[in-house]
């Protein structure tokens, strides 16, 4: 007769297999009933741990890996980075993991990072955000089987288990409120040319205009910081044709942008209307506040860090997708002026 495996107690159990690995090896992260439940179904299945994975669990670091490799300037002012670690530390802690940050200047240094932890047993496995066009980094992770996580991709990747977004229905909200509004010339300030988000929402964003009549969207490029994205601005105004409103793909670039608009020669929203793609406690105390798409960057975080942990103890985890983003209008956008 067939070995019952892990993944056999769960589909019977019906809990995660990362469950049955914490309720088998006697850690915490699940209730003790859920754990009663798990051992008696597996004693029943006649579950035997085999001697190679109790090695290999001996030998774990119990600790996740990621690498920053963002500008210190934007690490140092963008919240996101923050709410992933907070997210991340809670979690991991939860259950026995510690993490590991390094900060990466470079892509090289990237690279080496990935291989220096891997090779010296310093980590179980790694979390990665920011997929950038050409990335060498799956083949990497792939190559030297690190276990990994991908954290808001936007289709499946081969070989290691995602965390993706679908920004079909945030494009539509944002053209969609604007539009509505009466704004027909948007602008759109990016964040840095090399991510694949920057690419793709600049894609959804033309596709939710041209389905509109009469809407044009115009795009300058930033760079998540507060210097780039008053930059972009102070083009896209100075233009032939400057836009009524303008969407930012972060947080910073928008904050950065109303409050010095005075200098720009604008007013908001009578004269430009401002919405960002992230939300976050900027977006409320700077004045007037900024319309912008709320999402729980923390939760995201600590489901990645399940995906994670699950991998780990498994070697098996499924793709899930990111929660739908909300979008919380507020003073900054406005009905587009009479005579643009």
């Amino acid at each position: 007769m067939k070995r019952p495996t892990i993944i056999d107690i769960a589909h019977a159990v019906g809990v995660s297999k990362a469950a049955v690995s914490y309720a088998l090896n006697g850690r915490g992260g699940v209730s003790q009933e859920t754990r009663e439940r798990i051992l008696d179904v597996a004693a029943e299945m006649g579950w035997r741990a085999s001697s190679a994975a109790r090695a290999l669990s001996s030998d774990r670091a119990a600790t996740v890996g990621v690498v920053l490799a963002r500008s210190p300037e934007v690490l140092r002012t963008e919240p996101f980075f923050m709410q992933v670690v907070a997210g991340l530390e809670q979690t991991l802690s939860a259950h026995g993991f510690s993490l590991q940050l390094a900060l990466a200047s470079d892509p090289d240094t990237e690279l080496e990072t990935y291989r220096r932890w891997w090779a010296e047993r310093r980590v179980d496995g790694v979390l990665l955000t920011d997929l950038r066009v050409d990335d060498p980094r799956p083949a990497l992770l792939r190559e030297l089987r690190i276990p990994a996580v991908f954290f808001g991709t936007e289709q499946p990747m081969a070989g290691i288990p995602v965390l993706w977004v679908d920004e079909h229905d945030i494009a539509d909200s944002a053209i969609g409120h604007l539009a509505g509004l009466g704004h027909r010339r948007i602008g759109h300030v990016q964040g840095p040319g090399q991510l694949r988000h920057t690419a793709r929402r600049e894609r959804e964003l033309r596709r939710a205009a041209a389905e509109r009549p009469g809407v044009a969207l115009v795009r300058d490029q930033g760079d998540y910081t507060e210097g780039g994205g008053v930059a972009a601005t102070a083009r896209l105004l100075a233009s032939a044709r400057p836009p009524t409103a303008i969407i930012y793909d972060n947080d910073v670039m928008a904050v950065a942008s109303v409050a010095r608009a005075a200098e720009l020669g604008v007013r908001v929203p009578e004269d430009v209307s401002v919405l960002a793609w992230d939300d976050s406690m900027l977006c409320r105390v700077v004045h007037p506040a900024i319309t912008a798409f709320s999402h729980d960057v923390g939760a995201a975080a600590a489901c990645a860090a399940l995906m994670l942990l699950e991998l780990v103890e498994t070697g098996v985890a499924d793709d899930s997708r990111l929660q739908p983003r909300e979008l919380i209008t507020r003073e900054s956008t406005a009905a587009a002026p009479m005579f643009a």
